[in-house]
């Protein structure tokens, strides 16, 4: 059984740990082989499944794609407050992952306020709550 394959079955037997393991000796990030960046974010991926946020949230500090991934996770668990700290921070894509979960469930205005409060000039955060966000494929 190859590495891929041994990924694969802790996967679907939910051995997160083992999955982790295996493919974060293939991954890189930001690698010139875009074999071992896929493998990277599949790594973030695996982590967010997981439920290790705290290990996501460490990564964040220096990895733009566990930055990404961890907004993500806390936008569909829900967890709203996690976001608003994070933007209340400087992290951006936490604020622009928050105004599109307020947004998408109907408290456009809580979306305003949090922006007035973060990021009163953050001309994409602006978009995002108009409606004229430039399609940005995510």
């Amino acid at each position: 059984m190859t590495w891929f394959e041994q990924v694969r079955a802790a996967e679907e037997a939910g051995d997160w740990d083992a999955a982790i393991a295996l493919v974060s000796v293939h991954a890189e990030c930001y690698s010139v082989d875009h074999t071992a960046h896929d493998h990277h974010l599949w790594h973030m991926d695996l982590l967010a499944r997981a439920g290790r946020l705290a290990e996501l949230k460490d990564l964040a500090r220096v990895d733009v794609h566990a930055r990404r991934r961890l907004n993500r996770e806390l936008r569909d668990r829900g967890l709203e407050d996690k976001l608003h700290e994070r933007a209340a921070g400087g992290d951006r894509d936490a604020l622009y992952t928050l105004v599109r979960l307020l947004c998408g469930t109907g408290r456009t205005e809580r979306a305003r306020e949090a922006v007035t409060e973060i990021a009163p000039e953050d001309q994409h955060a602006q978009g995002i709550l108009t409606g004229s966000e430039p399609s940005s494929g995510r």
